[in-house]
């Protein structure tokens, strides 16, 4: 008999994110307030539970299931991230974002396999351009250093048959409309996304008379019961035979993978809307989107759409073992976004941010995710390493998959990874990380 499992805490996720407030007011799903049943409880409104999901309905069409969201759909980490869905190798922990061939290939294969139920998605559940756009990436690059992070790159991607073109600083001019980067390596194959919105949308068109879900529900207790699990909300609880847990580092606090799982939040802002004068001043295209040549570095997207024209920065890590910063470290953060901000956009000076948050990432030393049935009848599909959109979508369907007793070879894949490396003592660890963190954003210099 398997035994109760207590949260020991509820993550707090710093800062209002701008990816849904620019979006329309709606009213929330009913919080469950009640006892019931169901064949299947997934928890967590995610990138992963979402896949989990959909993945259900298709697997078992007649199946109940009620999906449990801890607060509102897209406020919490699934729509505060940067909105890249990355087909290729991105490792954070590296240099270049490459590592070993083979792996990197299977990984790109995988990657692409849960890039195609999103491309899926986005057209049966009529997804807009705003929400949901293949339109790729530019790796940026600010120094030589990061041109020879470029470089690198571009000779790994090569070396795996993988389409890319480099582009020089006054094509990354025509582009960003400033002379900030040096050079830029532009791959076609990620599809941007406003997080927010797709997590909406996808939640929105996955309810039906089979699909429950209740927001502001989050769950604080796991106790088994004679047909399965009952999952105990602060109003209510659901039981079913097979449940499975999506929510990413919080696996921990329910007292699975301790001293395996390394919790970091990174950080963004995003400006008011643009006015006519000072997008003419900013030049450039009306959308792009770039991530650093080096890993540690500042991630720019400049937006088009309902929300207005307006900039989103991205930078800064920080090693957060009990889930959770404060106001105050958030808004020492973030300041720095505006030092990046003013560094590429002098011709916006004046140009305040709206919005400053913080998101949760899960990552461990291997770089592995955890899909595995935890406990009988309780299976998890966490910790994406920093890779939410795309590894959340493909650890929600490998679970969905195995927890069927149906899993596809890229389930199978997924769930061949080796176990998390285990961590330091937990002193050891946290000055480990941070340090580690500090340096390697000093090393990024112009980059950041």
């Amino acid at each position: 008999m398997s035994q109760s499992l207590r949260a020991a805490r509820l993550p707090k996720d710093p800062g209002p994110a701008g990816w849904e407030r620019v979006l329309p007011h709606r009213d929330p799903a009913p919080a469950l307030r009640s006892k019931a049943e169901a064949d299947w409880v997934v928890i967590g409104a995610g990138f992963a539970g979402l896949g989990a999901v959909r993945r259900l309905t298709e697997m078992h069409p007649t199946d109940r299931i009620v999906l449990l969201e801890a607060t509102r759909v897209g406020s919490g980490p699934a729509g505060r991230n940067s909105g890249f869905m990355i087909d290729l190798p991105h490792d954070l922990t590296s240099e270049d974002y490459g590592g070993d061939l083979d792996r990197d290939r299977a990984q790109i294969a995988a990657n692409r396999h849960a890039m195609d139920l999103a491309r899926r998605m986005a057209s049966e559940y009529g997804l807009d351009r705003e929400t949901f756009d293949p339109c790729g990436k530019i790796n940026g690059a600010a120094t030589a250093k990061g041109h020879a992070h470029n470089i690198a790159y571009a000779r790994h991607l090569s070396r795996l048959g993988e389409d890319h073109d480099m582009l020089d600083a006054s094509q990354m001019q025509e582009v960003t409309g400033t002379g900030y980067y040096q050079s830029g390596l532009y791959t076609p194959g990620t599809i941007m996304i406003q997080p927010a919105a797709f997590v909406r949308g996808v939640a929105e068109r996955l309810r039906s008379n089979r699909v429950t879900i209740h927001e502001e529900s989050p769950v604080t207790s796991l106790d088994p019961a004679p047909d399965g699990w009952a999952a105990t909300t602060t109003r209510g609880s659901v039981t079913a035979p097979r449940v499975i847990l999506a929510v990413n580092g919080h696996l921990e606090s329910f007292g699975f993978k301790k001293r395996e799982l390394m919790h970091v939040f990174t950080y963004a802002s995003m400006t008011r809307a643009l006015t006519a004068a000072e997008l003419a001043a900013l030049g450039g295209r009306e959308r792009w989107n770039l991530t650093p040549a080096d890993p540690m570095g500042t991630t720019v997207r400049r937006l088009s759409g309902a929300g207005g024209d307006r900039i989103l920065i991205r930078n800064r890590f920080t090693f957060e073992p009990n889930l959770e910063v404060s106001d105050a470290a958030l808004a020492r953060i973030t300041r720095s976004h505006d030092r990046s901000f003013a560094a590429r956009f002098p011709m916006l000076a004046g140009v305040g941010m709206e919005y400053r948050w913080g998101g949760r990432l899960c990552l461990t030393r291997n770089g592995v995710g955890v899909v595995e049935e935890v406990a009988p009848g309780l299976w998890a599909a966490c910790v994406q390493n920093g890779l939410g959109t795309v590894r959340g979508l493909l650890s929600g369907l490998a679970a969905a998959e195995a927890a069927s007793g149906q899993p596809s070879d890229v389930a199978r894949q997924v769930m061949a990874e080796p176990a998390p490396r285990r961590l330091p003592p937990g002193p050891l660890a946290t000055l480990g990380a941070r340090a580690v963190l500090h340096w390697n954003e000093l090393r990024a210099g112009r980059e950041l």
